[in-house]
């Protein structure tokens, strides 16, 4: 690989942002394709493909030419914003998903490292924490707390910052005076059916352990939604 390119495939995966490699085996030649570039690439529908999947592997372009495109994307991270019942059971599964969890909580009788050991716990208001943490395009937000000065402040920044996947608990009373909450913050209509609301697949969970996986599934099969609608439009 040559050194400008390897720079500059650094830096992209140094700032958290998608990019993808792509390598003639035949003559060795290489090219970097960013994220807002896809679209007007010749290999577009390959590359959004292997993008979505999170997966490497040879494709054959228009001309027959087999091509391998290396997908360099940020791993996804999941912010839980309340350090509760159902945020305990998230970290098995979220760890045997790959995931990178970090709870945040400003109660220290909840954010106790004796309830999550070997997980990044903030103890400290979410507007404050999720500065420090930084939320992007590959950032999930859970919303557990069902305490609006809690959960509120973390749903606008996750709304704001464009993440993978933003989730809220509670009812749909609930989430109907939160929509009218998010309305006078200024939020648009689209903007807001962001949240999935109530949280997770309807599995009909009940216990702490069973919402964990409602959520942690919806998180998924919102990650991987381009090839569900492609297996759909098949």
């Amino acid at each position: 690989m040559r050194l400008d390119t390897l720079t500059a495939l650094n830096a992209e995966r140094a700032a958290r942002r998608p990019v993808l490699l792509v390598t003639d085996p035949a003559d060795g030649r290489q090219r970097l394709v960013r994220d807002h570039e896809i679209d007007a690439d010749p290999l577009a529908p390959f590359l959004r493909e292997c993008l979505a999947s999170g997966r490497s592997g040879l494709i054959a372009d228009a001309e027959g030419r087999s091509l391998f495109i290396a997908v360099h994307a940020p791993p996804v991270r999941v912010v839980a914003v309340g350090a509760v019942h159902i945020t305990q059971a998230l970290v098995p599964i979220a760890a045997q998903l790959g995931l990178d969890l970090t709870v945040i909580d400003p109660r220290t009788a909840f954010a106790a490292p004796e309830r999550f050991p070997g997980v990044r716990l903030i103890a400290e208001w979410p507007d404050m924490a999720l500065e420090a943490v930084g939320l992007d395009a590959y950032t999930a937000l859970l919303a557990l707390t069902h305490d609006p000065k809690i959960d509120d402040p973390a749903l606008i920044t996750a709304l704001r910052a464009r993440c993978a996947y933003v989730g809220a608990l509670g009812s749909r009373k609930t989430h109907a005076r939160r929509v009218e909450r998010l309305r006078q913050a200024g939020f648009d209509e689209d903007t807001i059916a962001r949240i999935h609301a109530p949280i997770g697949l309807d599995i009909g969970a009940v216990s702490p352990a069973e919402i964990a996986l409602a959520i942690l599934a919806q998180l998924v099969a919102t990650l991987r939604q381009g090839r569900i609608a492609a297996r759909a439009g098949a």
